[in-house]
């Protein structure tokens, strides 16, 4: 389970791990102690000058070899990373504060979704389309779009990670990626699997740095000609609306605000259960995280009391400790934030079950919250807590609860308990978000799209639709001379 932080977490350019040009630095801290483990250099324009050169170097090189090769590359990564599981994760756990476990399972789903990738590379498909005359061949290619800059979040630092460097990759483009600073260690050891499995230099390129300083370089960039980014809606359109400027296609995963509908037929106890469990996962810092528990009036004192009763036995704790059940939030900055919300919803009426306050004098912990009856004029009922807050609220009919659930712009992901099958029929076609899961939590598998809809974003991760993101449609029609 040992892991020796590194005292600065270098860039990666051009196949080389150097410090930035100015030799700066920022502070990375632990979440659990607030101890600082050590810093991460601190790139600025002279740096994402030589990365974008050499992604650019490294694209013409990539792009040649052949989609069997760069698959085979992709899974000796993956192959590596199953191998250093326990060091990988301990880094993980110190910088981000997930419980060990879930960093461990976050390795080996990055494993995984680099390995399914790695066959989408071998999936590529042009097609052949039959001429009005016999002299003509009309043929549709798909071409690697180019040089890809990516902004990746601090949530789950490794897994969106290698959504976007295994995409490029398999489809042959290279990229520039803005990893967190926060978790910088563990990003780099998903790059150094890369470079480890014979990945060219050049063709994956990683820096740190103040986000809009990164953004503001890379975007506009003429040799940049993809954007994926992973983050918060306000700051993803404000990236959208420059990258529309420079006609760069554009892939966003935004911010969600998931409702669930939780229908008096269902096993009340059951869904009570998992919903504690899925909502205190990575202490509720997930934009999927069940947030608005919509629960039919006749289940919906028995649900409340089920619900408050488990979330009074989750013990808070550093992510190391075997006995923690939810680690720290990643930042101070959102203690700072929950509380806000949670006393502005208490002052308009809501009622506090459980939580609603820090736990302990060190470290970002912050306990499990039940709010009930929150009135939907309150800012956590319209804005994401991102979080271990649940706010729980009554309905009377499928109608409205389906109404509730579609009232916010975002649409990323819903959820629903029932055993009726035409309940579950209208929540699957008329709730407007990206995702549903209906009695379970199946989101954000490697084989499935990830992505949502309003204004959680456009384009998808995972799945068959996400090499789509990376390749740009050719027509050729040629007719014989």
């Amino acid at each position: 389970m040992s892991a020796t932080y590194p005292a600065n977490v270098e860039l990666y350019i051009d196949g080389a791990w150097c410090t930035a040009a100015a030799d700066e630095t920022i502070p990375v801290r632990n979440p659990a102690t607030d101890a600082i483990l050590g810093t991460v250099s601190h790139a600025r324009r002279a740096d994402l000058e030589r990365a974008v050169a050499a992604a650019e170097r490294g694209f013409e090189l990539w792009r040649r070899i052949s989609p069997l090769e760069r698959a085979k590359r992709m899974r000796k990564a993956s192959l590596l990373l199953r191998e250093r599981v326990s060091q990988i994760a301990v880094l993980l756990t110190l910088e981000q504060g997930k419980l060990l476990s879930e960093a461990q399972a976050e390795v080996e789903r990055v494993a995984d979704g680099n390995d399914w990738m790695a066959g989408e590379a071998e999936r590529i498909y042009g097609r052949t389309i039959m001429g009005r005359t016999g002299n003509v061949t009309q043929t549709v290619v798909k071409d690697p779009v180019g040089v890809v800059a990516a902004f990746t979040p601090w949530n789950f630092p490794l897994f969106q990670l290698v959504r976007k460097i295994a995409g490029a990759l398999a489809a042959g483009c290279a990229i520039v990626v803005k990893g967190p600073e926060e978790t910088p260690a563990c990003c780099a050891e998903l790059v150094r699997a890369y470079a480890d499995a014979g990945v060219p230099a050049g063709v994956i390129n990683l820096v740190f740095g103040t986000p809009a300083e990164v953004s503001s370089f890379l975007i506009p960039h003429p040799a940049i000609r993809k954007l994926s980014f992973t983050g918060s809606t306000v700051v993803g359109k404000q990236l959208a609306a420059l990258a529309g400027t420079h006609m760069k296609v554009m892939t966003m995963e935004l911010g969600g605000h998931a409702p669930v509908l939780v229908f008096d037929d269902c096993d009340v106890g059951a869904a009570a259960a998992a919903l504690c469990a899925f909502k205190i996962r990575n202490a509720g810092q997930s934009c999927i995280s069940p947030t608005r528990l919509l629960v039919q009036q006749r289940v919906y004192p028995q649900f409340l009391e089920m619900l408050v009763a488990k979330a009074r036995t989750v013990k808070v704790g550093n992510g190391l400790d075997p006995g923690s059940q939810m680690g720290p939030l990643a930042n101070p900055r959102r203690p700072q934030a929950i509380a806000a919300l949670v006393q502005d919803a208490v002052e308009q009426g809501a009622k506090l079950h459980v939580g609603g306050e820090r736990v302990g004098t060190l470290g970002n912990f912050y306990a499990p919250t039940i709010l009930s009856d929150v009135p939907l004029s309150a800012r956590a009922m319209n804005e994401e807590p991102f979080g271990p807050v649940a706010l729980v609220r009554p309905f009377d009919t499928l109608e409205d609860g389906i109404r509730e659930a579609n009232r916010l712009p975002y649409g990323l992901a819903s959820y629903a308990f029932t055993r009726s099958i035409a309940r579950a029929r209208a929540v699957a076609e008329r709730v407007e978000t990206g995702m549903t899961s209906i009695n379970h939590f199946g989101l954000g598998n490697p084989e499935a799209p990830f992505g949502g809809v309003k204004d959680s974003g456009h384009g998808f991760e995972g799945g068959s639709e996400a090499i789509e993101a990376y390749l740009q449609t050719r027509f050729v029609t040629m007719a014989d001379l």
